[in-house]
């Protein structure tokens, strides 16, 4: 059953979704590695600050990148992005049928043969991407970017990446490909460790990974109808063979343009967040720091969260109706941040 947010329907579904949450119950699964685990466990991995899920102890103190994809349909296909941990959508600009823009966000980087095409960034990405001390990898953007560059104290690389010729307009040609990040990062002198160990602790805390059990708690959850997204009006299919949520743009399964494989994700959580407009170009910051609600799904279920997020460097957390923080289950993470104003356009079923 397809589920509009009508305001007499979504009044209906909050209430009954609300009372189920409180059902629902956070468990830790022996099927990955926990971070609390891996410091007293096996010398050999440890749980990823991402996915929760097992890599190597070499990267355990490996600082993630964040990069900026281009999501215009001139840009398509992607590449890199099934391979992404941690995936962020929101609007780049309230102009051209307010295209959105992804950012991407990879533990392991260095194993990526190719990642893009790489596009500018905007203040919203630097208030995100400092969540994670990440290191932010972009082509540019407005000067609305400097106050954000210089208060979280980000680090980041902004252009210079390998050109391909793919018949396509310039903008849409840069990628990051093979040795591309770590050489810049050496050529910049910033480290690809995190900048202290506070910092890595700060990341392996920034949100609870266990397994969140909503078979006894929700609303049915198979499908994603992201409307607020108006471009590409991207979808999301649960797979219930894999687990996992199929992500669709412009109607049609989205499939890494290299070798094919299907972007999924394990969790799918939207945020409803107010948006301030700089100027009549349509350059925009969303109101990320504060609170709002939103969803979370997992195995084809729904239930209604909070999100907070208290400061611009602060992890953003998510909470069940009864204030509970919910445990995000592992693996890959889908996150899109829905204008307020377009947010009856959302459709889950």
């Amino acid at each position: 059953m397809r589920v509009v947010f009508s305001e007499r329907i979504f009044m209906r579904k909050r209430i009954l979704a609300i009372f189920l949450a409180a059902m629902c119950v956070s468990v830790t699964p022996s099927s990955f590695v926990t971070a609390e685990a891996a410091q007293v466990g096996s010398t050999q991995v440890v749980a990823s600050e991402l996915t929760g899920l097992p890599i190597s102890t070499a990267l355990s103190s490996q600082r993630p990148v964040a990069i900026m994809i281009d999501n215009d349909t001139r840009a398509l296909p992607h590449y890199g992005l099934a391979e992404a941990d941690v995936v962020y959508e929101m609007i780049n600009s309230t102009a051209n049928n307010r295209v959105t823009r992804l950012m991407a966000l990879y533990k392991d980087w260095n194993k990526v043969g190719q990642i893009g095409n790489i596009r500018s960034t905007r203040p919203t990405n630097i208030l995100l991407a400092s969540e994670w001390n990440a290191l932010l990898v972009h082509d540019g953007g407005p000067f609305y970017n400097n106050p954000y560059f210089k208060s979280t104290g980000i680090a980041h690389l902004s252009g210079g990446f390998s050109r391909v010729k793919n018949g396509k307009a310039t903008e849409f040609t840069e990628y990051a490909k093979g040795t591309d990040i770590s050489r810049k990062v050496a050529s910049a002198k910033i480290s690809a460790s995190y900048s202290s160990t506070d910092a890595q602790a700060a990341a392996l805390s920034h949100w609870k990974i266990g397994n969140e059990d909503l078979s006894t708690c929700g609303l049915p959850g198979t499908i994603v109808k992201l409307g607020c997204f108006r471009l590409t009006k991207p979808e999301l299919h649960y797979n219930a063979t894999k687990g996992t949520y199929d992500y669709y743009e412009n109607g049609k399964l989205s499939q890494d343009g290299e070798d094919k494989q299907t972007v999924s994700f394990r969790n799918v959580i939207l945020q409803n967040c107010t948006f301030h407009q700089y100027d009549k170009n349509g350059y925009l910051i969303y109101n990320v720091i504060g609170e709002g609600t939103g969803y979370y799904l997992a195995d084809g279920r729904m239930i209604p969260i909070i999100w907070r997020k208290t400061s611009e460097t602060g992890a953003t957390k998510y909470y069940d109706s009864t204030g509970r923080e919910i445990s995000i289950n592992p693996g890959k993470t889908y996150i899109g941040i829905c204008p307020s104003d377009d947010w009856k356009s959302v459709e889950i079923g």
